[in-house]
């Protein structure tokens, strides 16, 4: 059984920055791609970013591209996404999962992620 801890989030302002941490036990961590999700109020859950096993590629949303970096420690089973310059509608519950897939079409889609986290809320405000 996999189990994965999201934490890191908060209220925060416009601007500002957020790293959040995903820590995972229960599978071989090292050996999956990593991707993290998010879900505002009344929306879908959607596609932030994704990283190899290895940590060698990075996938991101176009929304977040800039601003969100996505990188892991396999020692520590741990995927952090580090956020900044944060905009209101970056609020969300987030969520990490591990996948699979290895390629980068594959890992930005929901279906191909199969545990999931509690989710740590973050909530900019303007």
């Amino acid at each position: 059984q996999v189990q994965l801890v999201e934490s890191g989030g908060g209220l925060v302002q416009a601007g500002d920055s957020l790293r959040l941490s995903c820590a995972a036990s229960g599978r071989t961590f090292s050996r999956v791609a990593m991707g993290w999700f998010r879900q505002a109020p009344g929306k879908e859950r959607e596609f932030v970013g994704a990283i190899t096993w290895s940590g060698g590629r990075t996938y991101y949303a176009d929304s977040v591209k800039g601003r969100f970096t996505i990188s892991r420690d396999n020692a520590k089973s741990t995927v952090y996404l580090q956020m900044n310059s944060l905009k209101p509608e970056d609020t969300a519950v987030y969520y990490c999962a591990p996948s699979g897939a290895t390629m980068g079409r594959y890992l930005t889609r929901e279906d191909k992620y199969d545990y999931w986290g509690q989710g740590t809320q973050v909530t900019v405000s303007s």
